[in-house]
């Protein structure tokens, strides 16, 4: 009797492994990091906005009240730039340090004590409001260098976790959570400021992000192999299919997708600052090349192939081109509604969260019922969604401010 050790990966689930549920639960660690980063920009307004020096012995008894729900500091212009902005000089400066340590010490703990640091310096922080602006500028500072160490270990997980042909998927999936987070942070924080008090906003953040620090200790664990409640059809898999990879080939697609973003930003400002092209063209050439070049080269991974190396490349370059995007579509918003960009991206990034998520539905579904062919169809898919978008992008693209977007003055007689 002959037994077949290679897993088919249309045998292997997806929905329900635990692969995919990593990438679900970095996804709610993404979203409670940019909770706890953002919502002191939009708190900030409760918190300053009074013309009154704090504390005035001649309020009546509901401003006391008022003022011990939402404490009110005279806090200038400068200072809450500065506070604003202080959370990503921590950011800046762990990324190094958090990648080189990321190869050293357990990724487990580093992102498990990582969050649950940052979250407890969010519960801190209404309480370092009422000591002085200095107190929450270090407490900002040092909050960003946890969710820096977040943000950077995270994605060495998916060396041991994600086999090749998944690691867009899982990725993407995981990070989504990134743009998902300010989404969550406009819709509620709003609410509880009234209903409850500015403060309760960095107490139910920090609170679920300690919650969700004691889970990862649980639930995760570094290897497949070590995992208790992984199943064996996706140990194997998981294990066969990154036999011949190692940590460098799952790194350069986000390398490469990084240098070609700040490449597209920085020759979309040299074409407009030269006259080169009108703004609504060099918005189309860099969306353009966002959503062909992935496609050509997914076709080139198709067909052209032939070999390991030719096939990494391809695969590395179909999943990094895509940030040319930056130059055009992603900031086209800013272009033309200036006044609703905040709005507007929340709500596109809301729209492109979901499509992910059917992505991974639909491309599970083939994967799942053609043994076959499944991946011709889902790049197929992909490509044929590509040229559909880009081809409504450029009939409809403008780059200027729209007449409902513009600020109007009114003028009184």
């Amino acid at each position: 009797m002959q037994v077949d050790n290679q897993v088919s990966p249309g045998k292997v689930p997806y929905f329900c492994s635990v692969r995919y549920g990593i990438a679900v639960f970095l996804l709610l660690c993404n979203v409670i990091i940019m909770s706890q980063r953002v919502c002191l920009s939009l708190t900030m307004i409760a918190m300053v906005n009074s013309t009154e020096p704090h504390g005035l012995s001649n309020t009546s008894t509901k401003e006391l009240q008022d003022n011990i729900k939402n404490p009110v500091y005279n806090w200038s212009t400068e200072i809450q730039g500065i506070m604003l902005s202080s959370i990503f000089y921590g950011v800046l400066i762990s990324q190094i340090p958090a990648g080189y340590l990321s190869g050293i010490y357990s990724l487990k703990k580093m992102i498990g004590f990582a969050l649950l640091l940052s979250s407890l310096f969010t519960l801190l922080l209404p309480l370092a409001a009422e000591f002085g602006e200095i107190l929450v500028i270090i407490c900002r500072v040092i909050k960003g260098l946890f969710q820096g160490i977040t943000l950077t270990t995270q994605q060495v997980i998916w060396i041991k976790w994600a086999p090749p042909l998944e690691l867009g998927r899982l990725t993407a999936l995981s990070l989504s959570g990134l743009l998902l987070g300010p989404c969550i942070v406009l819709l509620i924080t709003g609410f509880i400021c009234d209903s409850l008090g500015w403060p309760m906003v960095f107490y139910i953040f920090g609170a679920c992000g300690c919650a969700l620090s004691v889970l990862w200790f649980i639930l995760f664990y570094e290897d497949p192999k070590d995992h208790p409640f992984i199943s064996n059809r996706e140990k194997e898999y998981i294990t066969s299919a990154l036999t011949q990879q190692n940590g460098l080939l799952s790194s350069l697609p986000h390398l490469f997708a990084w240098i070609f973003a700040v490449l597209a930003g920085y020759m979309a400002d040299i074409f407009q600052t030269r006259n080169t092209f009108s703004l609504v063209t060099i918005r189309k050439l860099f969306t353009s090349l966002g959503l062909l070049l992935p496609s050509l080269f997914s076709l080139c991974l198709l067909y052209l192939s032939s070999s390991y190396y030719a096939t990494i490349i391809f695969l590395i370059l179909a999943n990094s081109t895509g940030s040319f995007a930056m130059g055009g579509i992603i900031i086209n918003v800013l272009d033309i509604a200036p006044r609703y960009y905040g709005f507007l991206r929340g709500i596109t990034n809301v729209i492109g969260l979901t499509g992910g998520l059917i992505a991974s539905t639909v491309t599970g579904i083939i994967l799942s019922e053609d043994a076959e062919s499944p991946w011709l169809k889902i790049f197929l898919l992909m490509i044929a969604n590509n040229m559909i978008s880009l081809i409504f992008y450029l009939i409809f693209a403008k780059a200027e401010v729209q007449e409902w977007a513009k600020e109007r003055q009114n003028t009184y007689l």
